[in-house]
């Protein structure tokens, strides 16, 4: 797809930029104090000069100075969370200091004046349409966090962020308003200061988002509805997060702050097995003369062996405030984690710097952001946790005399070579495993906002950004080692290059007519996305025998959009939100490129009209509706970036052919479809933004549906005419409808305490409503592979029901309660109890998902704490499955443990289908405990100190038997436990 705008993008920055020189005109000072209506300092209260980003925080006793003020007429802003702002006109002196009397502050938290980001720029609280949340750092979960989507967990209505486990730096799932497709990408896009990152397969990072130190931001923003994410068009089905960082701020004397934590954390939980008493009884009741000739005679307790109390240090350092007239701000900062698992940890170093200076007499703002950092990871084997849960535990770790696989207990056949099948020892399996990676990543733009001067009223925003990742790894293991003594060890090096570019160009006219406030905004975007895993990439033996070369791989997907955005307000009252994009993809053959994507929100202020504007109850109440249309087209992880191309690539696992002494690999056709188009998700929204008691009481309510038609999803077609098994087509429909709901109290305010309490819910319903066309008996594609066996799913995607709802036989009982081996109701009326007998039985996704925090300050003490809640959700027991059968008690001339449920379900043989492993997954669980205190406040001559305290993962209330209810698929097999963290910090600021 050719560009042919930079030309012409260059040479307006060209002419924006040609006005630098003598920018800076003659200056003053201007200082002055802040009071609340009891005629006391007000402290961190801002105070800007209206139209500028001069401005500065007030001291302790609510004294503020801003320096650089140009001479002449000026507006200061004043204002503080809780409190009216205040605007004041000032005449201003070169080479003075205007000294301004006190300003007081009347408390009425109206806000409805606050700035709210939105795609491509901000808007006004009261004009927004569409369904938005801000999460503050005020409001963030406390405590050690590593990864910035941990930052907001529990705290907005309609996410949902599952951990994907205790690891370092493991990713974690986020959904807004449920997944909006089957197969194809269900994660939001998330823009970091304008330049939304690809969070598409990164090698080395197991999270793409660990790269960001958490330190650095200042505020999260959620799309939720297509009124607000249409402006992102086919970025933008699964919703929109936007990510903005700290900034410097004009005329503020530098400040330095220092953040550390250190923490420790412990399992809080293992899988239940049986004990070695209980192991052995069982052995010796139901077992072979030859198995129990297997038994050893220790007792180890393998769980206990693999998991270590670990330690976090957490260091930060800012630097924040103004040189000369220019805004600066700047961090470095240091995370060293490790993994309560053995040999895991995660070394992250961070850099930012953000720069802000004003030109041209305040009508050119330069936004420069750069955000770098360096992880080392050190990974350990998850594997071993489902071998420690499984191993004999009457076996000692290490082998005695049998110094082979480096002195550690294995199983042997009867000859003493390696029983191949045998279950390998799990501290072997992470002592001899060296499995490392190195991952650089830098995140920038540089973004020019110019105000003409001859149309004051006429905005020009340039955003060229970037999004680089390097990362590589290698992966060794001595040929002794038991988990790779087939292949005489292994030496695996891969290395990866990703180069994310942006460009984004808009106009923006903003015009007071009246009564009539209009805003027109359009503009342009190239977004360009290239992945490289050159040549460098092998897996090989521990002796360097290269096993399989990896094929040099490229390949590169682009988007190119244009969109349009008209806001119109009247009387402050009511509000009309226009979006129209136009996205075109790479990945769809020509003709099908593009996609348009319209969207429409109306507000309506109620509060503003006559009966209700007196109305000391209602201090803001406003109804919104919208409708839009958003686009679906990430579907590389499935079918990769050319699925409309008849394309040969490199047989890497099928059979090679031999010339001469060299075996070379073929050549094979791939899979295409030329019918492939966009997945499009149409959105209905309507909310109630309300406010009572002049704010005191604040919240919103909506209601939603979702419906995404021509799913894009990976099938086995009804013919296979495609020179493959599987491949993307468009073949359906999905819906979303739920309801949301928050709220947030400020219960009490005095001088000495305050007590904020937030509450959300959320309610959905998830459903499929169209497979297209398919063969009679059609029952639905199988989803959700499960250990046990090969090739078995568990879950099932059909019309009426649920995305990858459980698909199983249902169990019968006997009189006592006991599942009967084998017997399942005939649900198909054959009179056979048989596996076609299955049926849908619930699902991974909660119904409801609640969140709870509050915060509380009395004098310089403060705590918070953090609850969440899902209800509804089921998890599969494939533990239990697999180790809850006396089967799985000895194959092929080894042990294995069992779990205790074996003595509920006295099951022989496997039931891998059985419903009886549904569990219900709902749990309450509080997430964080922080305390604080400050030593000393901020003043202008001395730090301020402040010392903190937390605990996370505290405890969980659940019904549910295994390790964790909280699974992302509900498929609980092999999951890295959360532990509990006990953490303190001390933050200085000088």
């Amino acid at each position: 797809m050719k560009h042919t705008y930079l030309a012409k993008l260059l040479f307006l920055l060209l002419f924006v930029c040609t006005g630098f020189t003598g920018a800076f005109a003659q200056t003053g000072a201007v200082s002055g104090r802040i009071l609340d209506e009891k005629s006391q300092g007000v402290p961190g209260a801002t105070v800007l000069i209206e139209g500028t980003t001069l401005g500065s925080s007030t001291n302790a006793d609510g004294t503020y100075l801003i320096q650089n003020v140009p001479a002449g007429a000026q507006t200061l802003v004043s204002s503080f969370v809780g409190y009216n702002t205040k605007r004041q006109p000032i005449t201003v002196t070169a080479g003075q200091t205007t000294t301004l009397g006190d300003l007081a502050l009347a408390e009425n938290t109206t806000l409805l004046s606050e700035a709210v980001v939105v795609g491509y720029g901000t808007q006004r609280r009261q004009d927004v349409t569409g369904s938005i949340a801000t999460v503050s750092e005020k409001q963030f979960v406390q405590g050690q966090v590593t990864n910035p989507e941990q930052l907001i967990q529990g705290k907005v209505a309609g996410v949902q962020i599952t951990p994907g486990g205790g690891a370092p730096g493991s990713a974690s799932q986020i959904r807004i308003r449920g997944g909006s497709s089957l197969n194809a990408n269900n994660d939001p896009l998330i823009v970091i200061d304008g330049v939304p990152v690809d969070n598409s397969e990164n090698k080395g990072v197991s999270n793409p988002l660990t790269l960001v130190n958490p330190n650095d931001i200042e505020t999260f923003t959620v799309l939720k509805d297509a009124s607000a994410t249409a402006i992102y068009g086919s970025r933008a089905s699964n919703g929109v997060i936007l990510i903005t960082t700290k900034k410097g701020l004009s005329g503020e004397k530098l400040r330095v702050n220092f953040n550390s934590q250190a923490s420790i954390s412990k399992k809080t939980k293992t899988i239940d097995v049986l004990s070695t008493d209980e192991f052995r009884n069982v052995v010796n009741t139901y077992g072979t003369a030859s198995q129990k000739a297997l038994l050893g005679n220790s007792n180890t307790n393998w769980q206990e062996e693999i998991f270590r109390t670990a330690t976090t240090f957490d260091n930060n350092l800012s630097l924040i405030g103004s040189v000369g007239p220019v805004p600066i701000r700047a961090s470095v900062g240091n995370t060293v984690q490790q993994g309560i698992l053995l040999t895991n940890k995660l070394n992250r170093n961070t850099g930012s710097i953000s720069i802000s200076p004003m030109l041209l007499d305040n009508h050119l703002r330069i936004d420069i952001n750069a955000k770098g950092s360096w992880v080392d990871n050190t990974f350990a084997d998850a594997a071993a946790i489902g071998n420690a849960a499984r191993f004999d535990p009457t076996q000692s770790i290490l082998s005695g005399d049998d110094t082979r696989f480096g002195g550690y207990f294995e199983w042997l056949n009867g000859d003493k070579t390696l029983n191949p099948n045998g279950t390998k020892n799990p501290i072997a399996q992470l002592n001899q495993k060296r499995d490392r990676s190195t991952a650089k990543r830098g995140i920038g733009n540089i973004q020019f906002d110019y105000k003409f001067h001859f149309l004051p009223e006429l905005r020009a925003n340039l955003n060229l950004g970037y999004d680089m990742l390097r990362s590589n790894g290698s992966t060794n293991v001595p040929a002794f080692a038991a988990i790779e003594f087939a292949n005489k060890g292994a030496n695996n090096i891969y290395s990866q290059k990703k180069d994310n570019k942006l460009l984004d160009f808009y106009l923006e006219y903003a015009k007071q007519f009246g009564e009539s406030r209009v805003t027109v905004l359009g503009g342009y975007s190239y977004q360009d996305f290239i992945r490289d895993q050159p040549l460098d990439s092998y897996q090989a033996s521990a002796d360097g025998t290269v096993i399989k070369p990896a094929f040099p791989f490229k390949t590169q997907y682009t988007l190119v959009s244009f969109f349009g955005r008209l806001n119109y307000n009247f009387k402050d009252r009511y509000s009309l939100t226009a979006t129209l994009r136009n996205d075109g993809s790479s990945r769809f053959i020509e003709g099908e490129q593009f996609g348009l994507f319209p969207a429409v929100g109306l507000a309506w202020r109620i509060k503003e009209e006559d009966f209700l504007k007196s109305s000391s109850l209602f201090s803001d109440l406003k109804l919104r509706v919208g409708y839009g249309v958003t686009g679906q087209q990430d579907i590389e992880s499935i079918v990769g970036n050319y699925p409309f191309l008849g394309r040969y690539t490199y047989g890497e696992n099928s059979a090679s052919y031999q010339f001469g002494t060299a075996f070379q690999n073929t050549l094979r056709a791939e899979g295409y479809n030329q019918s492939l188009k966009w997945e499009e998700t149409t959105t209905y929204n309507a909310g109630i933004d309300y406010g009572f008691l002049d704010n005191r009481i604040t919240g919103t309510i909506d209601v939603y549906l979702r419906r995404s038609d021509d799913l894009l999803a990976k099938i086995a077609p009804a013919a296979l005419t495609n020179l493959t098994n599987e491949f993307a087509y468009n073949i359906g429909s999905l819906e979303n409808k739920g309801i949301e709901f928050s709220l947030i109290t400020n219960a009490v305010r005095t001088s000495d305490l305050n007590l904020n309490l937030n509450f959300n819910a959320t309610y959905n319903e998830n459903e499929i409503t169209d497979l297209g066309k398919s063969l009679p008996g059609f029952q639905g594609y199988a989803v959700g592979g499960i250990g046990g066996g090969v090739g078995n799913n568990i879950q099932v995607n059909s019309v009426g029901y649920p995305a990858n709802s459980f698909y199983v036989q249902k169990q019968v009982y006997d009189a006592n309660g006991r599942p009967i081996e084998g017997l399942y109701a005939d649900l198909n009326g054959d009179g056979k109890s048989t596996i076609d007998d299955r049926y849908r039985y619930k699902s991974p996704a909660p119904k409801v998902t609640l969140g709870f925090g509050s915060n509380a300050t009395y004098k310089k003490l403060d705590l918070a704490f953090t609850l969440r809640a899902n209800l509804g959700n089921y998890v599969y027991n494939n533990i239990n499955s697999q180790q809850a059968a006396l089967t799985g008690i000895s194959t092929n001339g080894f042990l294995q443990n069992l779990t205790p449920d074996f003595n509920n379900s006295n099951f022989r043989a496997y039931q891998l289908f059985s419903d009886y492993y549904i569990e219900n997954a709902s749990f309450l669980r509080m997430d964080n405990v922080t305390l604080g205190y400050n030593l000393r406040s901020a003043a202008d001559s001395k730090p301020s100190i402040r010392i903190t305290a937390a605990v996370q993962n505290i405890f969980t209330i659940t019904k549910y038997s295994g390790l964790d209810p909280e699974i992302s698929n509900g498929i609980d097999n092999n999951f890295y436990p959360r532990p509990r963290t006990f953490t303190v910090g001390l933050n200085l600021g000088f």
